[in-house]
C-alpha cells in the first residue's frame, strides 16, 4: 500500500510538471542588443539584494535580541 501512494505521488507530480517546459524559447537579439525592450537583457536585481541582506540582518539581529533577553530573564529567576 505504502508503495502504491508513492508511485502515485511520483506520477502526480510528474504528470503536473510538464507544463512547465511548455514555454517556446525566447525572442532572437535585436540590430542594437536588445531584446525587444529598451533597457536590453538586464534586471535590476543590485536593489534587491540590498533589501533582502537588510532584511536578513534585521531579523538576525531580532533574533539575537529576543535570545540574549530571553537568557537575561532565565538569569533572574535563578
Amino acid at each position: 500500500m505504502k508503495n502504491i501512494s508513492i508511485i502515485t505521488i511520483l506520477v502526480l507530480g510528474l504528470s503536473l510538471s510538464i507544463n512547465t517546459f511548455a514555454q517556446g524559447p525566447p525572442e532572437p537579439p535585436s540590430e542594437n542588443g536588445t531584446n525587444g525592450n529598451q533597457e536590453g537583457n538586464t534586471a535590476p536585481i543590485g536593489s534587491g539584494i540590498a533589501i533582502l541582506l537588510g532584511l536578513g540582518a534585521a531579523y538576525g539581529g531580532k533574533k539575537l535580541y529576543d535570545s540574549r533577553s530571553k537568557k537575561e530573564v532565565n538569569n533572574t529567576l535563578l
